[in-house]
């Protein structure tokens, strides 16, 4: 990183050398949809890369998916139209999702319906279960951990109540892979969805995952790779490289939960220097790595051009197509002020990130806030 901190791991991981390493050991592959030696290798390479990413997260590897990443697999996952009760009627949608759920939701021509969030970013239980008041069958989407807060969802109390109403529950585990132990039998979700990058691995390639018995509807037609359900050759160098991410990532999970100390040693140096520092979601589970804070008047784009220059890279929240920086629908959820949410910053640590990363952040950050404190609190001259 040429002596730069990177701490935007929520906006993309660092490639990992072993997802690196598979990528080279892929590059002589052939198409695994060719019947002959190359094809055939090709064909077992990926066999075994579902079948690893299949088991990073406890789930069965003919419902695994190949995608071209975390959005796509999302849209996939909004188009599950049949439920136990019957076919689905409506959606409901956290108001906390991403955009790639929360657009893909609404372009189904179905009604929608948003569900609240707490003040600590944890979907509102009480209005779920008015929710499923109305028998007619649904299929909710709730992420398991939010990308712009870290705030983990209740999700196996969530799709309990899905569950005895008949209705079908995806959850978007795009953030929390690799930071957190993913088990969907044990969450009780009927799709899942997966990106690469998140990983480690190069972007370009994710995953879904559909419980046994659902059909997914077919998402690109063409031949029939993915047993129909998404046509087009499969990204090999991208699929082996996920799969060697996803193992990493499996193996180094207990060394990713001590990042928590490092993440509360950081906030708590903050509140000390700016006791008026506000952390967002920090009363409830978080992923390890996770922080997003802020303090009343400051700007979040001046922010974090100025940590750029001065070699520290963080995001204003979720990472945008346009690189500007946007008021976030997160903290509007959530209640956030209009001061307090101009001037977020979200640090995000990863598998190449160090303690001293965090002490860095919190001198430069303090730094640059009282600067911006002290211009706006200055009067302006008036010319006569």
């Amino acid at each position: 990183m040429n002596g730069r901190i990177y701490l935007d791991y929520n906006a993309t991981a660092l490639i990992r050398p072993e997802a690196r390493h598979a990528v080279i050991e892929a590059m002589q592959a052939g198409n695994p949809s060719s019947v002959h030696y190359e094809g055939r290798q090709a064909r077992a390479q990926m066999d075994t890369a579902r079948r690893d990413i299949a088991g990073f997260c406890n789930a069965t590897p003919e419902g695994l998916i190949f995608t071209s990443g975390g959005t796509e697999a999302c849209n996939m996952a909004a188009k599950l139209s049949a439920a136990p009760a019957g076919t689905i009627g409506r959606l409901l949608v956290s108001a906390i999702e991403h955009v790639a759920v929360s657009k893909a939701a609404a372009a189904q021509g179905l009604p929608v319906e948003i569900l609240p969030v707490t003040a600590n970013g944890v979907v509102d239980m009480a209005a779920l279960e008015v929710a499923l008041q109305d028998p007619t069958p649904a299929l909710a989407c709730v992420m398991l951990a939010n990308n712009e807060t870290g705030v983990v969802q209740p999700i196996a109390d969530i799709s309990e109540k899905l569950r005895a109403h008949g209705s079908l529950l995806f959850v978007d585990a795009v953030q929390a892979a690799g930071k957190m132990a993913i088990d969907v039998q044990a969450l009780g979700c009927d799709a899942l969805s997966l990106s690469g990058h998140k990983l480690g691995a190069p972007m370009g390639v994710g995953a879904l995952w559909v419980r046994d018995g659902l059909v997914s509807p077919a998402h690109v037609l063409g031949g029939g790779q993915e047993l129909g359900r998404r046509a087009g050759s499969e990204n090999m160098l991208g699929i082996v490289a996920f799969a060697a991410a996803a193992k990493a990532s499996a193996a180094a999970l207990s060394a990713f939960a001590e990042m928590a100390q490092w993440r509360d040693e950081m906030e708590n140096q903050l509140r000390a220097a700016f006791p008026a520092v506000a952390v967002f979601g920090a009363e409830a589970p978080r992923l390890a790595n996770t922080s997003c804070f802020s303090l009343p008047g400051l700007s979040s784009e001046m922010l974090v051009m100025a940590l750029d220059l001065a070699g520290i890279s963080v995001s204003a929240g979720s990472a945008c197509s346009s690189g500007k920086v946007s008021r976030s629908h997160v903290l509007d959820a959530m209640g956030v002020s209009d001061d307090l949410s101009t001037g977020v910053i979200r640090a995000s640590f990863g598998w190449a990130s160090r303690a001293e990363d965090g002490a860095t952040l919190v001198e430069t950050w303090c730094r640059l806030a009282q600067r911006q404190s002290e211009q706006v609190s200055q009067p302006h001259e008036v010319a006569e």
